[in-house]
């Protein structure tokens, strides 16, 4: 009996110390999927945050791109308000995308105006938001990174007993959806070169 004592006392101190292991596994996974998603809210932050300077800019010049501008702006608030609101990644990534698509026609409209494309704060606020766009992408792809990795352990065999039974819930990828099939890409005018009259494009 002794014997089968000792032997019931290691298999429990075995599975305790697996299960242990898992489970701290699981925490650092889940915890490096909220340090990514906190990345992406930091850019996503300062792109909400250029965008009224951005918007201005424009009003300086495109005086008659009223009904755009206000489209722009009225996106802006719902993406700040579902960020500030924690929405998640699916209806942060449905509002960003909408965000995208009218950015995008804001700038194509700003193409019309030479004297606009050639404002060097335009520009710089431009280039700005380039950096900023570029920077979305990269956080997105570490946090997508980051939560196939926990999805997939918390989902195989045997880490799965111990996700149901602590409450390791799958997390949502943050995809930016099109809005709008036509929807231009973000893209600013090149600062004009010197010589060039009225400011080209790229």
């Amino acid at each position: 009996m002794s014997i089968v004592a000792i032997a019931i006392v290691v298999g429990v101190i075995v599975v305790v110390g697996f299960v242990w292991l898992i489970y701290n596994r699981l925490v650092s996974l889940r915890l490096n999927v909220a340090n990514s998603w906190a990345q992406i809210e930091v850019a996503l932050k300062r792109r909400h945050d250029l965008i009224p300077n951005l918007v201005e800019a424009v009003r300086g010049y495109a005086t008659h791109e009223r009904e755009t501008l206000e489209r722009v702006t009225e996106a802006r608030g719902t993406a700040v308000a579902d960020r500030q609101s924690g929405a998640g990644p699916d209806r942060q990534g449905r509002s960003e995308g909408v965000l995208g698509a009218r950015l995008g026609r804001m700038l194509v409209a700003a193409e019309a105006y030479p004297d606009l494309k050639a404002d060097r704060n335009f520009l710089e606020l431009g280039d700005e938001l380039s950096d900023t766009e570029d920077q979305i992408a990269i956080t997105r792809r570490v946090y997508n990174d980051t939560v196939q990795t926990y999805n997939t352990q918390a989902q195989v065999f045997p880490a799965v007993l111990v996700a149901k039974a602590f409450g390791f819930t799958p997390r949502g990828f943050f995809e930016i959806a099109e809005a709008e099939a036509d929807a231009p890409a973000v893209t600013i005018p090149a600062a004009p070169a010197a010589g060039d009259a009225g400011g080209g494009g790229p």
